[in-house]
């Protein structure tokens, strides 16, 4: 098993590969309802239309922030990318009901750890758009940064690599 296992950042390349956090649907953050998001004012990134209530680490990193609304966390990830994950539109006024945390700052997640769970079905009844920008706050530490336009407008799994980061 462990052969099979890829790295996902590799010093000799300098890329980050980031998978899906949501299963759902891939789209480009400029599709997001909101100009704060669409025009990248905190960075660029992408988003989904999450299939299911429940935020996964998309790569290994440290957890460095978790709203006290649990509607949104960051992590710094082993190559030195800052990265939000803002789950839904306005969501921050459910004040975290309908939210659970499965992380805490300071913890170290590696790809696949379950961060943050949401009811989707009941948010979005409530009227939330779900849509989840995954954002880059430190841009300028990256020269490049990819989305994976084979998997855009796709519903894409937790294995499904969406973002690859390389680094400056």
């Amino acid at each position: 098993m462990f052969g099979k296992m890829k790295k996902m950042f590799s010093k000799a390349d300098n890329k980050e590969e980031l998978k899906a956090p949501i299963v759902g649907k891939l789209v480009k953050m400029q599709e997001v309802p909101d100009p704060t998001f669409s025009q990248e004012m905190l960075g660029p990134g992408f988003a989904i239309v999450p299939a299911e209530g429940k935020l996964y680490a998309p790569v290994a990193g440290e957890v460095t922030l978790v709203f006290d609304t649990l509607h949104a966390v960051a992590i710094t990830t082993d190559a030195g990318a800052e990265l939000i994950f803002h789950i839904g539109l306005d969501t921050v006024k459910e004040e975290g009901v309908g939210f659970e945390a499965h992380v805490a700052v300071g913890d170290r997640v590696k790809t696949g750890d379950l961060m943050v769970s949401f009811d989707l079905a009941a948010l979005t009844e409530k009227g939330y758009n779900m849509i989840t920008p995954v954002i880059l706050t430190n841009k300028q530490a990256f020269s490049a940064e990819e989305l994976n336009q084979d998997k855009l407008d796709q519903n894409v799994g937790l294995d499904d690599v969406v973002y690859t980061l390389t680094k400056a």
